[in-house]
C-alpha cells in the first residue's frame, strides 16, 4: 500500500509539472536557448563555426523544447524561402556597425518594435502578436549573427540572444502565457492545408520586410 501511495503521490507531482504553467524566467530562458539554437543552425549553413554554450535546449525545457526549436527552425526556413533577400545582409540595410554592442543591441530591439507594432502611431508599443512574427524575429537574429560572425565579431552573437531575452521578458510573456508557453508553435504545423500554410508564411514575411524597411529609416534619421 504504501508503495502504491509513493507511486501515487510522484505521478501527481509530474502531472503538475506539464501541467503548470511556466514561469516569467523559464519562458525568457526557453526564449534565449531557442535564440542559440536558430543563430547556431544559420551559422552552420553559412559555414561559419561557432561554439554553442552548453546551457542550451537540453537545461532550458528538455524533449519538448527541443521539438519546440525544429518547428521554429522549419518555419524559418519556409520564410526566409520566400523572402531571402530580407534576411540577408541586414547588418547593411541597417546601415550599421556590427563592432558596437550599443548599435548591434539598439537595432535589434528597434526591427524588434517595428515588427510587433501595427503602424507608425504605434511605435514601442507591442500591439499585435502571432507566431509569424516571432519566426520573422528569430530569422531576423539569425541573418544578424551571422553578418556579426563574418565581420570578425562573434561576441555579438551573445548581444543578440541577450537581447532576444530581454525583448521576450518585456513584450512577449503575457501573450506567451495565454498560449500556454513556445510549445503553442507546434500546432503550427497541424493544419497541413498548402495554401493556409502560404498565406499565414507570405503575410509574416511581408510584415517583416515593411518594417524592415520601416526601421531603416528610423535609424538613418536618428543619426
Amino acid at each position: 500500500m504504501e508503495m502504491l501511495r509513493r507511486s501515487s503521490v510522484f505521478a501527481a507531482e509530474v502531472m503538475d509539472v506539464f501541467d503548470r504553467s511556466p514561469t516569467d524566467k523559464e519562458l525568457v530562458s526557453q526564449a534565449k536557448a531557442l535564440c542559440r539554437d536558430y543563430i547556431h543552425s544559420r551559422l552552420n549553413r553559412a559555414g561559419i563555426g561557432w561554439t554553442k554554450p552548453d546551457h542550451g535546449l537540453s537545461a532550458s525545457g528538455g524533449s519538448a523544447l527541443g521539438d519546440t526549436s525544429s518547428v521554429i527552425l522549419w518555419l524559418g526556413d519556409e520564410l526566409e524561402y520566400l523572402r531571402p533577400n530580407i534576411y540577408r545582409n541586414v547588418a547593411k540595410q541597417l546601415n550599421i556597425t556590427v563592432a558596437s554592442e550599443s548599435i548591434v543591441s539598439d537595432a535589434f530591439l528597434a526591427v524588434a518594435a517595428e515588427i510587433f507594432s501595427t503602424g507608425p502611431l504605434a511605435k514601442h508599443t507591442i500591439t499585435c502578436v502571432t507566431w509569424g512574427k516571432v519566426v520573422s524575429l528569430y530569422a531576423v537574429a539569425g541573418a544578424l549573427a551571422v553578418d556579426c560572425v563574418r565581420h570578425g565579431h562573434p561576441a555579438m552573437v551573445h548581444t543578440i540572444v541577450d537581447c532576444m531575452g530581454e525583448f521576450v521578458r518585456k513584450s512577449l510573456i503575457p501573450w506567451l502565457k495565454r498560449r500556454g508557453g513556445w510549445v503553442d508553435v507546434t500546432k503550427c504545423v497541424i493544419n497541413t492545408d498548402p495554401s493556409f500554410r502560404a498565406h499565414w508564411l507570405v503575410s509574416a514575411a511581408s510584415t517583416c520586410g515593411q518594417y524592415l524597411k520601416a526601421v531603416v529609416f528610423y535609424l538613418l534619421r536618428e543619426k
